[in-house]
């Protein structure tokens, strides 16, 4: 049995996964503002305990972060102020006494929703379009991360006069006076601001998309996140984009891209990563 967690901003998930199943899962509040670096541990450690049994072979973590994915430790986690260097394997395995991997939060989410496909490729990049844009790459069905964890930053492409993310994520709508929700539900009842809207993200999607496959080539794109809820509202000016971008169109006619939005696909990666 192995034991996943994916640490969030506003919530922490656990859950006991057993063939490839998540058999009990628990969600509670992310760690109290202010806390120290110590007071997180031992609140993440309350937490774990409180679902832990002793067939739990393996913790999985997933972090807003980038991680020395050999040693565990978690650099600048994003809203924990706390976590500027965090040896999380080392705290965790001596209170456990079990193996613990450390990953990215985006990175987990490729590698459970790759393992979640009916038809397998050979390689899946995970996109999450949440507050930021996240990437993650998984290769004949392991996660290809970097030595610095680095590998899906496409986010932090230079774009548009920023960035890739600032287009390509919840502040494409925040920076425009909406939130993807309330931009979603007008979309849905045909309001023609909020449907234009969602094209011109798709557009961007497309160019983004584009540079997905310039980077690593692959032969399946899975996006998730909040965004990928309303994915049916851009992706036609998305594959437009992406076609008129990218000049292989013999891969593009092998490409899949689709939405998934089940819960604790994150969680089933951050389990699957010492494996």
């Amino acid at each position: 049995m192995l034991l996943g967690i994916d640490i969030g901003g506003t919530t922490i998930s656990l859950g006991l996964i057993e063939g490839g199943k998540i058999v009990r899962s628990e969600c509670v509040s992310s760690f109290p503002a202010g806390a120290s670096q110590a007071e997180t541990i031992d609140y993440l450690t309350e937490n774990i305990r409180k679902i832990f049994t002793p067939a739990v072979d393996a913790i999985g973590i997933g972090v807003p972060s980038v991680v020395d994915v050999e040693k565990g430790i978690v650099y600048d986690a994003c809203n924990i102020p706390s976590w500027d260097e965090v040896h999380l394997k080392e705290e965790l395995e001596g209170r456990f006494g079990i193996p613990v991997s450390v990953n990215n939060d985006s990175n987990c989410f490729a590698l459970g929703a790759a393992h979640s496909l009916e038809q397998p490729a050979k390689v899946v990049t995970g996109i999450t379009l949440g507050t930021g844009t996240g990437v993650g790459v998984v290769l004949d069905g392991k996660l290809f991360s970097g030595p610095n964890c680095g590998v899906g930053e496409l986010g932090s492409v230079p774009y548009n006069g920023s960035i890739f993310e600032a287009f390509c994520s919840k502040q494409f709508f925040e920076n425009r006076g909406w939130n993807g929700k309330a931009a979603s539900d007008a979309a849905k009842r045909g309001e023609e601001a909020a449907l234009e809207m969602f094209r011109e993200f798709g557009r961007h999607m497309g160019e983004f998309l584009a540079l997905v496959m310039y980077a690593y080539d692959p032969d399946c794109i899975i996006l998730g996140g909040g965004l990928a809820n309303s994915f049916d509202l851009f992706r036609d000016s998305m594959m437009e984009t992406l076609s008129k971008r990218y000049i292989y169109p013999n891969s593009l006619r092998r490409l899949r891209v689709m939405a998934m939005t089940q819960e604790n696909l994150a969680l089933l990666g951050a389990s699957l990563l010492g494996i």
